[in-house]
């Protein structure tokens, strides 16, 4: 299932928060079961992030096609990446 505007929206709310720390990973899984969800290191990450909060960059996952990818299409988005830079990992 695609990620939708409103949760694109929702997600970056809940990233932006000053509050967002370790545990946010977790709420966000629980919060859009329906999307794919990785956490990482940004180290890990070669591309640039589609937006970055505090200790975050977060990047979109398009897995429609036959190979994961990641996108800065969030019509094609289908899961998140969320890259940690620094100790919120």
């Amino acid at each position: 299932m695609a990620l939708a505007a409103t949760e694109l929206t929702e997600i970056e709310r809940m990233l932006a928060s000053p509050e967002a720390a370790a545990q946010l990973y977790l709420e966000l899984r629980r919060k859009f079961p329906h999307l794919a969800w990785i956490r990482c290191d940004a180290s890990d990450v070669a591309e640039t992030p589609y937006r970055s909060f505090g200790a975050f960059d977060l990047h979109l996952l398009d897995s429609a096609d036959h190979c994961a990818q990641i996108t800065n299409d969030p019509a094609r988005a289908t899961g998140i990446v969320l890259a940690s830079r620094g100790a919120a990992s």
